[in-house]
């Protein structure tokens, strides 16, 4: 299911996360121990080395608790704990060998949602509901509630047979739910009679995704699941920093029992993307999950409920709302899959990840580093313009953050890289908006605003289009219209590696509105992210010079200035040209109440 990051961005209460438990019983266990204690102790621990514990790390579980006759455990995944369930249900009788009055049979209860951790422990309904599932199952039986049977059906080839809504002990709600044949093959029948040949992975991350499943009762709703599934392939497909699978491959899948890994080995993706809609009245929930293929594991999930008063603005708004969240949750994985080889090896998207990587530190060590992965990227495949972007952003910042170089040489460094980006690829977004900002740099508003039209139009939804568009805004006398865009931004990616740069920039909008103390405040928030960072200590002074706290004020001074010279002097021995006369004047003013004598 999805990592704690999710759980934050998709608003669950701190500490929860998702996950699959699976509660499992020995059957009569107390007749077993009383028929032969040693010789089933034994039993069960040859069991549990030979079958269960190699099963539940095979499909990314672990025990959490154990009590005699039961084990509880979780699983990152439905697809993980069910595939576990069913094998192990299958070889238990296999591996135990012994006669019907003997033998060790397990009754098994899944469900799914948010538990919460404990040490090692987990507890919540989620738990509960598992454990009263299990004693539902006949011997050698698996029960399972719906949401379980949701987020697996049309991808594992199990059958359900339905046991309506049960009154279960000490829970609230009925809860509705199945058993699974423990004699139902754990793989599709794809798999069974040869499968198609796995194709090589793209030389980019790669993401397939499958048609939504409509789970209305609906035959007529199948426009609007299909409809969401499309939109996102349409809007995935304008980032040329993704490989995205046409709907006509993908929805090939469409209605049949599926594995994800032999999907992913048939398309040739590393990534994909799948949900459900369910329209009931006047509202829709959808749901999505995004699937590393490699691990089976999900590295992001998310539901959306929404009052259907529009069909497709609502379409509009949860297809974007899905493609704004997807690409910093493929990013990371990238990046974390980039991390485990050394950098001899390294591909030209691999130097490119580990430059993001240093980059982000802001420290001027790091930015260095940063520009030799890049350029080492850029080296090794002539037409990626990722890397090309990168560093326009990064000659950018030898000026504007490291004072390194002069404002003319950096910008003039910078849109050098950003139209060898355009070059090899004209309708990059990214590079499009690294443009506006060398334009604004150089104090030309008008093509500022130019470049950021050409960049939306070819894909809104790029993060770094949002940030740079807020920072156009916000250095144009626009701070309300700025903050939208950060604030949007950081709902999405609160932990990214822009999340400071977002911080810092908002606490710049509320100077210029001269609402001080909250400038104050997100100031400070910005620097419990990053505690080097002297341009927002500047900011912070300035405000804190305004409100009159002259002793903070000139700490933050101080700071500012120790940390970088090169930088406080820059922003403050004449006016950046991005900085509209009164809002550099305004800034000094807050810096002189802060104690600098400039």
């Amino acid at each position: 299911m999805s990592s704690n990051a999710g759980a934050e961005r998709s608003g669950r209460p701190s500490g929860r996360r998702l996950a699959a438990v699976v509660h499992a019983d020995i059957v009569g266990y107390s007749r077993l121990i009383g028929q032969n204690d040693i010789g089933t102790l034994e039993r069960l621990r040859t069991l549990r080395r030979d079958l269960i514990d190699p099963a539940i790390a095979e499909h990314g579980g672990r025990i959490v608790n154990t009590a005699g006759d039961s084990l509880l455990m979780v699983f990152e995944s439905a697809d993980g704990a069910v595939r576990f369930a069913v094998g192990v249900q299958q070889q238990v009788p296999v591996r135990d060998g012994a006669p019907p009055d003997g033998a060790i049979r397990f009754r098994i209860g899944i469900n799914v949602g948010d538990v919460i951790p404990d040490g090692m422990d987990v507890h919540g309904d989620v738990v509960n509901v598992a454990a009263r599932l299990q004693a539902e199952c006949p011997p050698g039986g698996i029960c399972v509630s719906r949401a379980v049977r949701d987020h697996i059906r049309g991808r594992l080839d199990v059958l359900f047979e339905p046991l309506g809504a049960l009154t279960l002990r000490n829970i609230a709600e009925p809860v509705e739910a199945f058993v699974l044949s423990s004699q139902a093959p754990a793989v599709p029948k794809s798999e069974e009679h040869g499968a198609g040949e796995a194709l090589p992975l793209p030389d980019k991350p790669s993401i397939a995704v499958l048609a939504f499943t409509n789970m209305s009762g609906d035959p007529e709703q199948e426009y609007f699941s299909d409809g969401i599934a499309d939109d996102i392939i349409t809007e995935l497909s304008r980032s040329r920093s993704l490989f995205v699978i046409a709907r006509n491959s993908s929805f090939t899948y469409k209605g049949r029992a599926v594995d994800i890994k032999q999907v992913a080995r048939e398309l040739g993706v590393r990534y994909l993307l799948e949900g459900s809609v369910r329209r009931s009245g006047g509202r829709v929930r959808v749901t999505a999950q995004l699937i590393d293929a490699e691990t089976g594991n999900h590295i992001w999930a998310e539901r959306y409920d929404r009052a259907l008063e529009d069909v497709f603005a609502v379409q509009d708004e949860i297809t974007n709302a899905i493609v704004t969240a997807i690409r910093p949750a493929v990013a990371d994985a990238e990046f974390q899959r980039a991390l485990r080889k050394p950098p001899e090896s390294l591909g030209a998207l691999e130097a490119y990840l580990r430059g993001q990587w240093h980059y982000g530190q802001k420290t001027p060590a790091d930015h260095e580093r940063a520009k030799q992965f890049f350029q080492r990227a850029a080296a090794i495949d002539a037409n990626f313009s990722p890397p090309c972007v990168a560093l326009a952003r990064a000659y950018l910042d030898d000026a504007a953050a490291f004072g390194t170089r002069s404002l003319e040489e950096a910008a003039d460094l910078s849109a050098g890289w950003a139209r060898k980006a355009i070059a090899i690829d004209a309708e990059d977004a990214d590079a499009r908006a690294v443009l506006a900002f060398t334009a604004l740099a150089a104090g030309d508003a008008e093509e500022a605003h130019q470049q950021m039209a050409l960049a939306r139009a070819s894909n809104p939804n790029s993060p770094l289009v949002i940030l740079i568009e807020a920072h156009v805004l916000l250095f144009t006398g626009q701070p309300v219209q700025a903050r939208h865009g950060l604030t949007a931004y950081l709902r999405v990616d609160p932990r990214g590696p822009d999340s400071f740069w977002v911080m810092h920039q908002l606490t710049i909008s509320y100077y210029f509105e001269r609402d001080y103390d909250r400038s104050v405040e997100t100031g400070r928030r910005a620097l419990a992210r990053r505690p080097e960072a002297s341009g927002t200590y500047r900011w912070l002074a300035a405000a804190l010079g305004q409100l009159g706290r002259t002793e903070e004020a000139r700490a933050a001074l101080h700071k500012a200035v120790e940390l970088l010279p090169r930088a406080f002097e820059f922003y403050t021995r004449r006016r950046p040209p991005w900085h509209r006369p009164e809002d550099y004047e305004h800034m000094l003013e807050g810096l002189r109440k802060a104690g600098w004598q400039g």
